[in-house]
């Protein structure tokens, strides 16, 4: 890439405004698409919903069936379409191909190719499905499958989104690990015809679950794509920096799968999004938080790069969801995760493409918890309108006991030494003497020294000795133990997806 000082203005002033994020390239940018779900009773016609869809830039829609209705609506759209067969399907296409055959014919080839079907979801988070339909998973979708190979559309991909609550290990991301109990029985057989075929594994990842679950340990800014450079988390297994709960979250899965050696199969997010309201119990829920995630979401998309872990495979994203969904049960959050009223009003006003994002700008749209109330847009470069609880944010500087005593004991001298950090409290007798060791003393002088330094940039390395946390030193390595995070700590947002 030429230097900075030789692109074009534009360009410049671009790059400039996306300066938190990893910088964009052509080549390696993702996709956003977005899941039409449709458990209610107030929804428009599907020929509108297109026309929506068409005149906001979505070329990509997700749905949980194959209604003919709205599939023909798509038809000559020139919108990419993946389809589903449900879970209730699922035993019957396991047992014969006869009867995926007959359902590839009346449900795939009668709208194909001038409904732009580009894959099919066999089933929706099947191992959380409390019906136990996991033992008829692979086998629908190998019959889904040869039913496609016999009517000559094996270009469709074939795949089944799992919800991260089927790793029993998701931190730190390196330690990523699906359960136990499913690894033989499903997850390699599946991973195998995935690899096979060259069909992504499909993924729903919802960092709001995480955050509600976790809010003593992980910050808002992280959850929500706000973290700076300076409060990344390093993951203590491979070193890798990450500034968003969203691709820790990802590459928990690619580490599962790394574990068992099926590192070349790829990954489709097939469901990601933030509530615009919920319950007094559901932290974080709110027009302004869901506009903050979303809008960085596809910010974050559509800028290319991939995730740590995979640097150079793009993200393609489906955003959950198009409509709020007002006969969902559960929760209020479940009923609110749409980006557009029914009446097809936005909730709130984010780009949905590169050319939105570059013409961002400070109109007035309606969002606040989820009511129809006017409130700025954030200008370019902020993916949404952001609470001031996600603007507030604390960081301190904690060791790292990765990096070995020798270099703990290095920055611990520097930092009480020519550092000029406050080291007296780890002194003999003194109030943070305890525990007495290196990596806890080291902590304490790392933080006094990054803290005297106004937490500036680069102030908290040490040599990688150190790295920036969100929560108190205390809830991670001095006095008391550090509650583990759980990033998978449940399913998507929906009841099983099925309209009525």
């Amino acid at each position: 890439m030429a230097p900075l000082t030789f692109l074009p203005s534009l360009l410049l002033s671009l790059l400039l405004s996306l300066s938190h994020f990893p910088t964009p390239s052509l080549s390696d940018n993702g996709s956003i698409g977005i899941n039409y779900g449709r458990v209610a009773d107030n929804l428009p016609q599907p020929s509108k919903v297109v026309q929506l869809l068409k005149t906001q830039g979505m070329n990509r829609v997700k749905l949980y069936d194959t209604d003919s209705t709205v599939l023909t609506a798509l038809s000559g759209s020139d919108i990419r379409v993946t389809v589903a067969l449900p879970n209730e399907q699922l035993s019957s296409a396991a047992a014969a191909q006869s009867y995926t055959d007959s359902w590839v014919q009346s449900n795939i080839a009668a709208f194909y190719p001038s409904t732009q079907i580009e894959a099919i979801a066999v089933g929706n988070e099947v191992f959380a499905d409390p019906k136990n339909t996991t033992v008829y998973l692979v086998p629908a979708m190998q019959n889904v499958y040869n039913s496609l190979v016999k009517y000559n559309l094996s270009s469709i991909k074939v795949s089944s989104p799992i919800a991260l609550s089927a790793l029993q290990a998701s931190y730190p991301s390196s330690a990523g690990s699906f359960k136990s109990d499913l690894i033989e029985p499903v997850i390699k057989p599946m991973l195998s015809f995935l690899q096979k075929t060259g069909s992504p594994l499909m993924a729903n990842v919802y960092p709001f679950f995480a955050y509600t679950g976790n809010t003593d340990v992980i910050s808002l800014d992280y959850a929500l794509f706000n973290a700076n450079q300076s409060e990344a988390q390093v993951d203590s297994g491979n070193g890798l920096r990450y500034n968003s709960l969203f691709e820790a979250q990802i590459d928990a899965v690619f580490a599962a799968m790394d574990a068992l050696q099926y590192n070349g199969v790829k990954l489709e997010v097939t469901e990601t999004g933030w509530p615009s309201k919920g319950d007094e119990n559901e932290a974080g829920a709110s027009g302004a938080n869901a506009a903050a995630y979303n809008g960085n979401l596809v910010r974050r998309v559509l800028t290319g790069g991939g995730t740590p872990l995979r640097p150079n495979e793009p993200l393609n994203v489906f955003l959950f969801a198009l409509f709020n969904e007002d006969q969902k049960t559960g929760p209020t959050s479940e009923r609110n995760y749409g980006l557009f009223y029914p009446d097809e009003e936005k909730v709130y006003d984010i780009p949905l493409t590169v050319e939105g994002l570059s013409n961002s700008s400070s109109e007035s749209t309606p969002v606040n918890g989820g009511s129809k109330t006017q409130v700025p847009t954030p200008a370019a470069g902020s993916g949404g309108d952001v609470s001031a609880a996600a603007t507030a944010g604390q960081t301190w500087c904690v060791a790292n006991g990765k990096a070995g005593v020798e270099q703990l004991q290095k920055g611990l001298d520097y930092a009480c030494g020519e550092g000029g950090a406050d080291c007296r409290p780890i002194q003999k007798d003194a109030t943070c003497y305890d525990p007495n060791t290196v990596e806890a003393h080291a902590s304490y002088a790392f933080n006094s020294y990054y803290q005297k330094k106004s937490r500036g940039a680069g102030t908290c390395d040490f040599g990688g000795a150190a790295y920036v946390v969100t929560q108190p030193p205390s809830t991670y390595f001095l006095h008391l133990p550090r509650p583990p995070i759980n990033m998978a700590l449940a399913s998507s947002p929906r009841d099983i997806e099925t309209p009525r």
